[in-house]
């Protein structure tokens, strides 16, 4: 029996990550070794580490980050205690491959100890590119000190080669979100609005905005900008979703929490919906806006308009019903009208879904099953 880590700092990743982590509690040829982290204990942010308990997982170990502030000093102390926490969490449980997910900073300091440690590792998402954000260089830093990959496109998978690494060591098994649309139940309408406490109206729109960490201050700027047009958005109900824990994105969390406050009769904010409840309000959302992958992920794969803002998601493949604009209040409001016209709805109901067909779980579970491990050194693998 081998153990495998599974780390996760976020509730979005944990979402994602959710298949995997019960297919491998499963399998009778893995120990289950579960690490959380991140936003995961933070108060701030809801303890969703709590949730996780509620699914049934047992926490193996709990690596506190102590992130006190969103400002860049902030983060980086942060990494630097996450990763003690890894070092000694690793020490205790010996894990025999550690598996990850993306590209923030906790999962940085995660790689960073199991890398020294000799533990091989597992990424999923490399490959991608995200221009406006440091996770860009997070990312690609810990595809190099991966092991084995599981890519999200046949593009990335390439991209990864390019990075070095052989290709039999890399597999594209599409994005493991559309696992979970696949096979989850999803809450029908009353329900979910009973689970919010909130009624939708004619118009019902979802936000995930994230400060765009490679620009300097411009998220109250452009967080300003997307607030003045949803207001143009006549008979709308409005479900905010606040911010992970990078750079300014306290700024981001005020403002949401002022508008909600000046509007309780449209809108409506959460730290976190959950995977269950967020999924199950993409069924019911006439466009999603903001800047989050799950907007280019999952959001298609229920047919719906997707408005990405900004810089910050520049260089993913994008699927047809995403509309990539500016951060200002008239390329957003031009948009917004395109995303709710019934010819631009009625021109996604047919699209192709880009990032595989929800059995990345059983791929990479099959991988795991039969690949051997015989040692960490990698030859650059050259083009």
């Amino acid at each position: 029996m081998r153990n495998i880590s599974v780390i996760t700092g976020t509730r979005a990743e944990y979402g994602l990550l959710k298949p995997l982590i019960q297919a491998i509690a499963n399998d009778a040829s893995f120990n289950l070794q579960l690490v959380v982290t991140g936003m995961h204990l933070s108060e701030a942010f809801g303890y969703t580490y709590k949730q996780i308990e509620q699914d049934g997982f047992t926490i193996d170990k709990k690596v506190e980050d102590r992130l006190s502030g969103d400002s860049a000093a902030a983060i980086t102390r942060a990494i630097g205690t996450a990763m003690i926490g890894f070092a000694d969490a690793f020490e205790d449980l010996e894990p025999h491959l550690v598996v990850v997910l993306g590209d923030r900073s906790e999962i940085l300091a995660a790689t960073t100890a199991a890398m020294i440690k000799g533990i091989p590792i597992a990424h999923l998402h490399g490959g991608e590119t995200t221009e406006g954000a440091y996770d860009e260089g997070i990312r690609h830093a810990i595809t190099k000190m991966s092991y084995l990959h599981f890519t999200s496109a046949e593009v990335y998978r390439k991209r990864v080669i390019q990075l070095g690494e052989a290709p039999n060591r890399v597999f594209n098994v599409g994005a493991i979100g559309v696992d979970s649309i696949k096979n989850l139940k999803l809450l029908d309408k009353v329900a979910f609005e009973e689970s919010i406490n909130f009624k939708l109206n004619n118009t019902s729109v979802l936000i995930t905005f994230h400060p765009v960490t490679l620009e300097d201050a411009t998220a109250k700027k452009q967080f300003s900008a997307l607030l003045e047009a949803l207001d143009s958005i006549e008979d709308a109900s409005l479900i905010f979703t606040k911010p992970n824990s990078d750079k300014d994105g306290r700024i981001i969390i005020k403002m949401i929490d002022d508008y909600v406050a000046q509007n309780p009769h449209k809108a409506v904010a959460f730290i976190s919906l959950g995977q269950l409840r967020y999924l199950s309000a993409l069924q019911y959302m006439d466009v999603v806006v903001g800047n989050s992958s799950s907007g280019i992920y999952e959001v298609p794969i229920f047919k719906k308009p997707t408005i990405n803002i900004g810089d910050r998601q520049k260089g993913r493949l994008m699927p047809q019903s995403v509309i990539n604009c500016k951060p200002s209040k008239k390329s957003i409001d031009e948009a917004l009208r395109k995303a709710l016209s019934l010819e631009f709805v009625d021109s996604i109901k047919n699209q192709k879904n880009i990032y595989g067909d929800g059995t990345a779980t059983k791929q990479i579970m099959k991988v795991l099953n039969t690949i051997k491990i015989k040692g960490l050194k990698k030859s650059f693998y050259d083009l």
